[in-house]
C-alpha cells in the first residue's frame, strides 16, 4: 500500500503524462501517534541523563524527572486508553491507531526506555557518584559500624512509622494508595503455615538513609564523602521487628500506578470547589494501572498481587531494582555545587533601570516591557502586583492564577490589597492537574479575607496568564497588565523558560476588561480588538493567520513561520501547516514535547522543520512569528496547538507590537534556538529525533546559555 507521500509523487507513463494526483493530507500515515511522541520526549530526557557533559547531580535530577514524567504518562494517558478499551470505543486517532494498539506499542515502548534509564543509572551513574564521594550502598555491604547508625535510625525513626497490614480471611487486602513503595512480605508462624502482608514504605521519610559524612583527600582539596543505603532495603533486612516469634521467609518491593485522572462533572455539580475536592479523594483509590516489581519477583507473590489488585500481566511492569525513579531526586538536595549547574543571578532589564524613576507604572506607560524568565527575574512581577497593593490611586487588581505554588508573595500583595480597601477578583483554576489541592487551600484562604473568587467556567479550563490593575490617574482610569505564557509560580520561574509583558496599552487593556467580564460574569463578546481569544476567536484569527501566510507566499512575498510550543497535536492545524509548506512557505517548528506532524515528506512537508530543545530549564514559551510580506507579526501566550487548548480551554495570545521588540524575539530569541547545536533535536519523517551538531568551523551554542550570558551583558 503506498504512502501519502508516494502517492503524491506518482507519475504515469504514458506519453501524455497526466499531473499528479493531489495529497490526501488526512492519510493516516502523515500523522504521528500523539502518545508515543510523548514517550519521544521521555526518550530525549533521559539522553540528558545519559549525556556527560552535563554535570552529574543533574544527570541524575534528569533521570528523576523521567521517573516522575512516567509515573505521571500513566496515571492519565494509560488511564485514559484503558477506558477507552473497556467503554469499547473503537475510535481512531489521526493515525490510525485505536487504544488497544497504542497499549501494545506503549508497553513496548516504556519497557526499552525504563531498561535504558536502569542501564544509565548502574553503568554510568552510580558509579560517577561513587567516584565523586557520594555512594549508595545495599544493605548486605554495610560494615559493622554502619550497620549499628541503620538499625539505630531504623529503631528511633523508621519503626513507629511503620504499619503492617495482613491479608488472611479475617482481614481483607489492604488498599494499596498510588505511587506508593511497598513491600510484598510471605511470613510463616510457629505452626508453619504461610502468610502474606504489606508493609508501605512511608514517604513522610526521605528514600535514603544516611550512613555517616567523612573527610577523604582527592585531587590534593578535601571532598565531602556521603554513603547511603535505600531505605526499603533497612526496612527489608529489620521485618522480624514487626513480625514477633515469625519466621521472614521473603519480601520484595513493589510499586503501584493508580488512574489520577479526574473526571468532573460539571454541569450535574451544585458546588465545583467540593466536586474537585471529591475528584481529588478519589484520585487516591482509582484503579490500579501499572505495577512496577523487581526483576526477581517470585511468581507466587506477584500473582496475589494482580490477583488482589485486579491486573492483568500487561500491567506488570518488572525492572531492576529501584523502583520509582522519581526518588532520585533527594540526591540533587544534597549541597555538592560542583555537581550542579552554576547558578546564576536573573537579570533586570535595562528598561527597569535606566530611569531615575522609581514609579514602575510611570515606567510602563513609556513603554512595554518585556521579560524573559528564568534569564530576567521574576521579582518585576511581583513588584507590580505588591506595589499595586499599596498605591493609593489603585482601584482594583484582577487575576487569573493557574499554578502558584505554596507561601507565595503574589498572594501576600493580594491580601494586603484588600487590607489597603482595593477591589480584588481572581479566577482560580482549581482543575489544574495535580495542584488542585493547593489551589483549593489558598483559593479558600483569599476567600476568607473578602477576595472575591471565581473558579472559572463550566466545561472549560482556564489556561491563560493575565493581571490587570486599574488605576485613577489625573481624573481618568488607566489599566495596566502583565500577560504572559507562565504561570504566577515564583518557584517554577526559575525552573522554566517563560515571557511576559508589562503594558497599559489601551486596546490590550479594553481587551481584557472584556475578556475578565466573560471569566467572572457573563459575555458573548467575539470581536476583541488585539486578544485571540480561545474558544472565541483564536482558533479562527490562527488559521486565518497561517492561509495569510500561503497568500503572502503565492504572491512572491515570501512566507515564513516560526512556531514555538509545547506541544503540536490538532489536527486541522497539521494540515493546514502541511498545506503552507506545499505552497512553498518555509516552516520552522520548535515543538518540546508531543508532535504529531511530519515534516520532510517530499511534496507535502519538505518546507517544514521540526526542532526540540531538552536543556537545563523547561522549555514552556509559546511564541508565534508570521513574516507577514515583511510587515512582521509575533504572538505571546498560555495556548499550545492543541484541541485542548484551542477548543475546550481558556486561552489568550497577545501581540507584540513594538518594533524593537519584534525584532529582538525574531532575532535574538528565536533565532538563538534554531541555532542551538547542543541541546537540540531535529526530527526526522519516521518521528525518530536526531541530535544537531556543530559543523566543521562552527561554535557550539546552547541556547538557554545564550540567553543567560546575553542578559548578563544587556542589564544591570
Amino acid at each position: 500500500m503506498s504512502t501519502a507521500a508516494e502517492r503524491v509523487q506518482a507519475e504515469t507513463t504514458d506519453d501524455q503524462a497526466a499531473p499528479a494526483p493531489a495529497a490526501d493530507l488526512g492519510a493516516r500515515d502523515l500523522y504521528l501517534n500523539r502518545e508515543l511522541s510523548l514517550l519521544a520526549f521521555q526518550r530525549r530526557v533521559l539522553e540528558e541523563a545519559e549525556d556527560e557533559t552535563n554535570p552529574l547531580l543533574d544527570r541524575v535530577k534528569f533521570l528523576a524527572i523521567l521517573g516522575s514524567n512516567i509515573d505521571e504518562f500513566f496515571m492519565v494517558r494509560v488511564s485514559g486508553l484503558l477506558d477507552q478499551v473497556d467503554a469499547g470505543i473503537v475510535e481512531v486517532g489521526a493515525d490510525g491507531m485505536g487504544p488497544p494498539a497504542q497499549l501494545v506499542t506503549v508497553r513496548r515502548e516504556v519497557k526499552k526506555l525504563l531498561a535504558d534509564a536502569h542501564k544509565c543509572l548502574s553503568g554510568n551513574l552510580l558509579p560517577a557518584l561513587e567516584a565523586a564521594g557520594i555512594q549508595i550502598l545495599d544493605y548486605p555491604a554495610l560494615n559493622s559500624a554502619q550497620l549499628s547508625l541503620v538499625n539505630t535510625y531504623f529503631a528511633e525513626s523508621i519503626f513507629p512509622v511503620l504499619t503492617p497490614l495482613a491479608f488472611d480471611p479475617g482481614r481483607p487486602f489492604p488498599h494499596i494508595s498510588n505511587l506508593s513503595l511497598n513491600l510484598a512480605v510471605l511470613i510463616r508462624d510457629n505452626k508453619g503455615v504461610e502468610h502474606f502482608a504489606r508493609v508501605k514504605v512511608p514517604d513522610s521519610l526521605p528514600p535514603f538513609v544516611a550512613l555517616r559524612a567523612k573527610k577523604k583527600l582527592k585531587r590534593h582539596r578535601l571532598q565531602e564523602s556521603e554513603e547511603f543505603v535505600w531505605i526499603e532495603q533497612v526496612i527489608a533486612a529489620n521485618l522480624s521487628a514487626l513480625f514477633r516469634g515469625m519466621e521472614i521467609i521473603e519480601a520484595h518491593a513493589f510499586h503501584v500506578t493508580r488512574d489520577a485522572d479526574i473526571e468532573i462533572q460539571e454541569l450535574e455539580a451544585e458546588d465545583l470547589l467540593e466536586s474537585i475536592e471529591e475528584g481529588i479523594r478519589q484520585r487516591r483509590f482509582g484503579r490500579v494501572i501499572r505495577l512496577e516489581v523487581g526483576d526477581d519477583m517470585p511468581a507466587h507473590i506477584l500473582e496475589i498481587l494482580m490477583s488482589n489488585l485486579e491486573i492483568d500481566s500487561s500491567q506488570v511492569y518488572r525492572v531492576k531494582s529501584p523502583l520509582s525513579l522519581s526518588r532520585l531526586m533527594h540526591l540533587y538536595s544534597l549541597e555538592r555545587p560542583d555537581l550542579k549547574d552554576a547558578p546564576f543571578p536573573p537579570a533586570v532589564p535595562r528598561a527597569l533601570t535606566d530611569s531615575d524613576d522609581e514609579d514602575l507604572f510611570a515606567l510602563v506607560r513609556r513603554q512595554n516591557i518585556l521579560l524573559h524568565h528564568p534569564f530576567d527575574s521574576f521579582q518585576p512581577v511581583v513588584d507590580f502586583i505588591s506595589k499595586a497593593a499599596r498605591d493609593p490611586n489603585v482601584l482594583a487588581i484582577k487575576m487569573v492564577l493557574y499554578r502558584i505554588g505554596r507561601n507565595s508573595p503574589i498572594l501576600e500583595a493580594l491580601m494586603e490589597a484588600l487590607e489597603n480597601g482595593k477591589q480584588v477578583a481572581v479566577l482560580v483554576e482549581l482543575k489544574a492537574r495535580f495542584d488542585e489541592e493547593s489551589n483549593i487551600e489558598w483559593a479558600r484562604a483569599l476567600e476568607k479575607q473578602g477576595v472575591h473568587v471565581v473558579y472559572g467556567l463550566v466545561g472549560l479550563k482556564t489556561h491563560c496568564k493575565v493581571t490587570m490593575v486599574v488605576r485613577r490617574e489625573e481624573g481618568a482610569i488607566r489599566r495596566y497588565l502583565h500577560l504572559a505564557t507562565g504561570n504566577y509560580n515564583v518557584v517554577t520561574s526559575r525552573l522554566y523558560t517563560d515571557i511576559g509583558m508589562l503594558t497599559s496599552d489601551e486596546e490590550l487593556g479594553a481587551d481584557v476588561t472584556d475578556l475578565f467580564n466573560y471569566l467572572t460574569g457573563y459575555s458573548a463578546k467575539r470581536n476583541y480588538a488585539k486578544l485571540l481569544v480561545s474558544p472565541v476567536n483564536l482558533r479562527e484569527r490562527f488559521e486565518a493567520l497561517i492561509h495569510r501566510e500561503i497568500d503572502h507566499q503565492t504572491q512572491g512575498k515570501g512566507g515564513h513561520l516560526i512556531l514555538k510550543m509545547n506541544a503540536l497535536v490538532d489536527q486541522k492545524i497539521i494540515r493546514l501547516l502541511y498545506q503552507a509548506s506545499q505552497a512553498g512557505v518555509k516552516i520552522d517548528l520548535l515543538v518540546r514535547g508531543i508532535c504529531c506532524l511530519r515534516p520532510g515528506i517530499p511534496g507535502i512537508s519538505e518546507n517544514i522543520k521540526v526542532t526540540s530543545v531538552v536543556g537545563r530549564f523547561l522549555e514552556h514559551s509559546r511564541i508565534y512569528y508570521f513574516h507577514n510580506g515583511g510587515e512582521e507579526e509575533v504572538y505571546l501566550g498560555s495556548a499550545d496547538l492543541m484541541p485542548r487548548n484551542l477548543d475546550r480551554r481558556v486561552e489568550v495570545l497577545f501581540p507584540l507590537e513594538d518594533p524593537d521588540l519584534i525584532r529582538h524575539i525574531k532575532d535574538q530569541v528565536l533565532g538563538a534556538y534554531m541555532a542551538d547545536n547542543v541541546k537540540a533535536r531535529e526530527m526526522r519523517s519516521d518521528g525518530t529525533y536526531v541530535r544537531k551538531r556543530a559543523g566543521r568551523g562552527e561554535n557550539a551554542q546552547s541556547v538557554q546559555n545564550v540567553l543567560i550570558e546575553r542578559a548578563r551583558s544587556t542589564s544591570r
